[in-house]
This record gives C-alpha cells, sequence and structure tokens, in this order.
C-alpha cells in the first residue's frame, strides 16, 4: 500500500470523530432520550434535570422526571421522588415496574403480608395486575427512584369495600 493511501486511512476515524470533539468539555446534552437507541450518548446532568408533579391531585409532593419516554402515555424510564413520610392507600398498577432505589427508605406493604422495607442500591420488580400494595416512604427523608416501564404509570385504588360512616 502507498504511504498516501495509509495516511488517508488513518485520518478517517480522527474525522469522524470531529463533531463530537467539537464540544466543549463537561457540556451536557440537555435532552430527553428516547426510548430507541440513540445514535449519539445522552448526557443528563442533575441540574439538566426538570421535575414536575406526578399527579397534582392524588399524590402531593410525588415528583417525576422522565428520563427517555413519557409514563403519561407509554413505556418509559423516569426518577420518582417521594417526600418523607408519604404513603399511599392499598393499589395497584397496570403495567410491571422495574425500580433501583436510589436514595432513602422505601417501604411496600403487598396486601396480607409483612412490610418491605428496601434502601439506596436496593432492586425490586413489581408486577402489574392484580399484585395490590401499599407504596411508602420512611419519614426519615424522602426517597429518590428510578423506574422504568413497557406502559404508562397508573395508581389504581383497590375499593376495599369499608363504608365510611355518615354523620
Amino acid at each position: 500500500m502507498r504511504p498516501r493511501n495509509v495516511l488517508a486511512l488513518s485520518l478517517v476515524p480522527v474525522l469522524a470523530a470531529m463533531p463530537a470533539l467539537a464540544q466543549p468539555s463537561g457540556q451536557t446534552t440537555a435532552r430527553k432520550a428516547s426510548h430507541a437507541a440513540p445514535s449519539q450518548p445522552v448526557f443528563l446532568s442533575a441540574g439538566d434535570l426538570k421535575w414536575t408533579d406526578l399527579d397534582p391531585t392524588g399524590a402531593p409532593g410525588v415528583k417525576i422526571v422522565d428520563l427517555w419516554g413519557d409514563h403519561t402515555t407509554g413505556a418509559y424510564g423516569a426518577y420518582l421522588k417521594l417526600p418523607a413520610g408519604f404513603t399511599t392507600p392499598l393499589h395497584t398498577h397496570t403495567y410491571s415496574m422495574k425500580v433501583v432505589f436510589l436514595s432513602g427508605t422505601y417501604l411496600q406493604t403487598p396486601e396480607g403480608k409483612s412490610e418491605v422495607r428496601l434502601g439506596p442500591g436496593s432492586y425490586m420488580m413489581q408486577p402489574g395486575g392484580n399484585y395490590r400494595h401499599i407504596t411508602s416512604c420512611d419519614k426519615a427523608a424522602e426517597c429518590v427512584l428510578f423506574v422504568e416501564s413497557s406502559g404508562k404509570f397508573d395508581l389504581k385504588p383497590v375499593d376495599t369495600g369499608k363504608a365510611t360512616a355518615k354523620k
């Protein structure tokens, strides 16, 4: 092979990397990742995350930030933040969720069973359908978790059949 051809071929990887190298050091790409495999890396610094209320009427203080997808319409990956002392009524979800706990102590009480306590670094796969449970966050600190699901987020309260007394 001629020296000129060797030099030209050795420049191909450098030229291909130039657009990525042109980005200033430390700059992040502040965009929501899609569920499809991206053609470029996605970087989201903590300061770039836009937390919103999960459900302003039914879950006061609970915040969410979608990292990919959209938790209101379909498959998603998101951070979820539960306030210290938060608890839900007995409920189910339509879709299964895979959860990694990042901070705080998360508590889950499956119907008729003992409470499960999960701290940072713990993992849970929660089935969708008829898995009835209560979700809580220990009162010592807020809980932050990563949630991934193949379908939209919902919380379906279970009707326990207990009538409230009328006065």
